[in-house]
């Protein structure tokens, strides 16, 4: 079923399935050499890539980073088994992928709708799975609100439940939720966490997006 599935979706999106081949290579040798065991992998779009203080800001976890800049769901699911092949040695891994609903339409991306950003996650999560097995912990992270997409909010918040509601039902399937920690008392997206461009996070913002994930992380693997 699982291949089956798989299929399906990749032919579906098939187009999407080449433009991020060079990123995806550069990735792919990164296979954590000095760090074997214990270590959180990672993958998704530009916001991890871009995360250069994750050393210092993860502590005392050893992390592994596999980010593309630009990434959407309905590419990741044909690079997926490739940017976890060979990461058995994870504790966990965690997902960030923001861009599959923009609220911008262009030459070579159309917005999802929330209901397909949640179909294309649900294939995802079954597919590290099955390349890592089923007692590896997977964290997705919200999509965050941002000023620059702040207009497709909305689906982009529905697509954040759906995918909420499908982990709530899923054994080492877990959703850290971030968006009340980046809006002001208007429940606008709070400017103080963006770089200039509206969209990416300042170092405040990781900060805070890494005392977030860490709170979520010890609170899964201590058992509480």
């Amino acid at each position: 079923m699982l291949i089956f599935c798989s299929c399906s979706l990749q032919k579906k999106y098939q187009k999407h399935n080449q433009y991020f081949e060079r990123e995806i290579q550069k990735l792919e040798p990164k296979i954590a050499t000095d760090i074997q065991h214990d270590y959180l992998l990672f993958v998704g779009s530009s916001t991890i890539r871009l995360w250069d203080s994750i050393v210092k800001d993860m502590k005392p976890y050893n992390c592994v980073r596999k980010g593309y800049g630009g990434a959407h769901y309905y590419d990741l699911i044909h690079f997926v088994d490739r940017l976890v092949k060979g990461h058995k040695g994870a504790t966990a891994v965690l997902i960030f992928v923001a861009n599959d609903i923009t609220g911008m339409q262009t030459d070579t991306h159309s917005d999802l709708t929330p209901f397909e950003v949640k179909r294309l996650f649900v294939n995802i999560s079954k597919r590290i799975k099955n390349q890592l097995g089923n007692e590896v912990p997977i964290f997705v992270i919200e999509t965050t609100p941002t000023p620059k997409r702040w207009e497709a909010w909305p689906k982009i918040a529905e697509a954040n439940d759906r995918i909420q509601a499908y982990t709530q039902k899923k054994d080492k399937l877990y959703y850290i939720s971030t968006r009340n920690f980046y809006t002001n008392d208007l429940g606008m997206p709070d400017k103080k966490f963006f770089t200039e461009d509206n969209l990416h996070l300042n170092r405040k913002g990781y900060r805070l997006w890494a005392e977030i994930i860490k709170n979520a992380v010890n609170k899964t693997l201590s058992g509480d």
